[in-house]
């Protein structure tokens, strides 16, 4: 009797260096690959009453399911589609088709721990187990010189242990043979039954073979750029790599885009732009190994990183200013715009935007951290979580000026007139600071601000 298994598609939306596609080719004859549209995820709200995957999130991964779907049909298997609930689905799914296994990446956070432990429990009432592998590290947890709860919870300290010893395996490669069962029954998912807005911001387009082609573009720029420093390249509104929307829906492997480093330094030598997106590769690692050390604290207000802590007011009059850009404050106003338009904003924006609703806000820092879970195309758990657990933990070292960082990064403003309107007139000196233009001088430039420029919510000793 041949032997059947399910491929259960989460956040590893990709057919390369896929560890559950591999073993379930290595053990079953025929198999069934299974994506299901959550329905708490897709349709349900945060605590806070935000959508839990806002509308352009939701059309990158359609878009990423397509790319995925389209790969499966070349390699002669179908992809199902559902919307509900995996444990569910699944569970009835392996009784049809008398399968022996579910192989899928494994999660450790709450939400997605509570959804693979009712599967499991499910399965083993018809005698299936659920065979986990990994994906989403760049590093495999059994190479760490550590062992989980002994992760270091400086990320310095981290690299240091890490960097230059502990190697990195190969990607596993495309697989030859992927043994579809066939379905007798098998229907095209309706999309109208999510959430689904296009992304105008044409930088992001979900898929695996887009995500490998945005890759070899970053790669040909730096081999243009030389040695220039990436520090200069990664200014605000001048944004550089991007990939992460794609390495959170694991639509590319954090092994892959090590490789591709490794064979551009062996070709065009090593610099300082190939170094930080290593770098980068090595945060993503560092934030899921804190979430899986601290598992349900990095949620709460819970001292993980610090004795420090800021707890914030539940205030929604006061937040819905943050939330929709409208406090007055230019750079603020600016970097929430483009959140809400693309679904993207890079590092140092969040954490200006998330200082500033913690510190001069005064707003519990759990619904910032709610709101970004709902907008960003790339959103994280354990990234989004542990940064905002970081800053509100560390008010000292993170309590940023929000006009000394606005001229640091934005000192002509092009990023303000951006994502602004009529900005255009203001003189460069007072574009980060207009409840400093004089009567005369908003007269003399024909500025035609809104008041809440003239009359910000804080005004910050600059």
């Amino acid at each position: 009797m041949k032997k059947r298994a399910i491929v259960w598609f989460r956040q590893d939306l990709r057919l390369h260096d896929n560890e559950a596609i591999e073993q379930a080719i290595r053990l079953a004859d025929e198999i069934i690959y299974v994506y299901i549209f959550d329905e708490r995820v897709f349709l349900g709200n945060t605590k806070f009453g935000f959508p839990k995957t806002n509308s352009i999130r939701a059309n990158f991964i359609k878009e990423s399911i397509d790319d995925l779907k389209q790969s499966l049909n070349t390699n002669g298997a179908q992809l199902q589609l559902f919307l509900g609930k995996p444990e569910e689905i699944i569970f009835e799914l392996a009784k049809k088709y008398k399968t022996s296994w579910v192989f899928c990446n494994r999660e450790r956070t709450f939400e997605e721990l509570n959804v693979q432990d009712k599967l499991e429990k499910n399965l083993w009432s018809i005698g299936q187990e659920i065979i986990y592998s990994r994906g989403k590290l760049l590093y495999h947890t059994q190479d760490l010189p550590f062992p989980i709860a002994h992760v270091p919870d400086s990320f310095t300290t981290f690299r240091k242990e890490v960097e230059k010893i502990v190697s990195i395996r190969e990607p596993i490669p495309h697989p030859i043979n992927y043994k579809p069962l066939e379905i007798a029954d098998y229907q095209e998912f309706d999309y109208q039954l999510l959430n689904l807005t296009q992304n105008n911001y044409s930088t992001f387009k979900g898929g695996e073979s887009n995500g490998i082609l945005k890759l070899k573009e970053i790669l040909l720029d730096i081999s243009k750029l030389g040695r220039k420093q990436f520090s200069q390249i990664e200014n605000i509104g001048d944004f550089f790599t991007k990939l992460s929307p794609w390495l959170a829906q694991g639509c590319i492997s954090p092994k892959l885009i090590y490789k591709e480093l490794k064979d551009f330094e062996s070709e065009f030598g090593s610099n300082d732009i190939t170094y930080q997106l290593f770098i980068k590769l090595l945060w993503r690692d560092y934030y899921r190994l804190i979430g899986k050390k601290y598992e349900q604290k990095i949620f709460l207000n819970t001292k993980i990183f610090s004795n420090n802590s800021k707890i914030g007011n539940i205030d929604f009059v006061v937040f819905e200013k943050w939330q929709s850009g409208k406090t007055g404050i230019p750079i603020i106003d600016a970097i929430m715009s483009e959140l809400n338009q693309t679904g993207y904003i890079n590092k140092k924006c969040r954490e200006i935007v998330s200082s500033f609703l913690i510190f001069e806000l005064e707003i519990n820092w759990q619904m910032g951290a709610e709101y970004f879970e709902s907008q960003l195309i790339d959103y994280d758990v354990c990234s989004n979580w542990c940064n905002w657990n970081f800053i509100a933990h560390h008010p000292k070292e993170y309590h940023l000026n929000v006009f000394r960082q606005a001229k640091s990064i934005d000192s002509e403003g092009k990023y303000v007139k951006l994502w602004l309107e009529n900005f255009d007139n203001v003189p460069i000196e007072k574009i980060q600071t207009p409840f400093e233009l004089s009567k005369e001088e908003i007269k003399k430039y024909n500025i035609n601000l809104d008041k809440i420029y003239l009359n910000p919510m804080i005004k910050i000793n600059n």
